[in-house]
């Protein structure tokens, strides 16, 4: 499955938003918010495991990441952004900013900041 297949396929349980309309508005706040939310949950997951020596529930953490990737789609859905396209350019951003891979020594010689 591609990120432009989920996107279709998660489009299906979105709320239509198709222009400047005050419900579209409140759609793509919801959206946005929700993404926000799941990221805690992944984050609170982690956090409880290293942080408070909780066993990691992998299940759990596939799930809340699953539950941000459908907010991320609606996201880009709702503006009109291709995953697989932003995916893509992504990766072309990430090779030019470390072409030999990521390191620490990299990191800190970016220019592109």
């Amino acid at each position: 499955m591609t990120f432009t297949d989920y996107q279709a396929a998660a489009a299906r349980t979105m709320p239509p938003t198709t222009g400047i309309r005050t419900e579209d508005r409140h759609a793509r706040m919801v959206q946005a918010l929700g993404l926000f939310g799941e990221a805690g949950e992944v984050a609170e997951i982690i956090k409880k495991h290293e942080g408070h020596g909780h066993p990691l529930d992998l299940a759990r953490l596939a799930e809340e990441c699953a539950d941000t990737l459908w907010y991320i789609a609606a996201v880009a859905t709702s503006y009109g952004i291709d995953l697989d396209a932003a995916a893509q350019a992504n990766i072309e951003k990430l090779k030019r900013r470390y072409p030999s891979g990521f390191s620490h020594e990299a990191s800190r010689q970016r220019v592109d900041k």
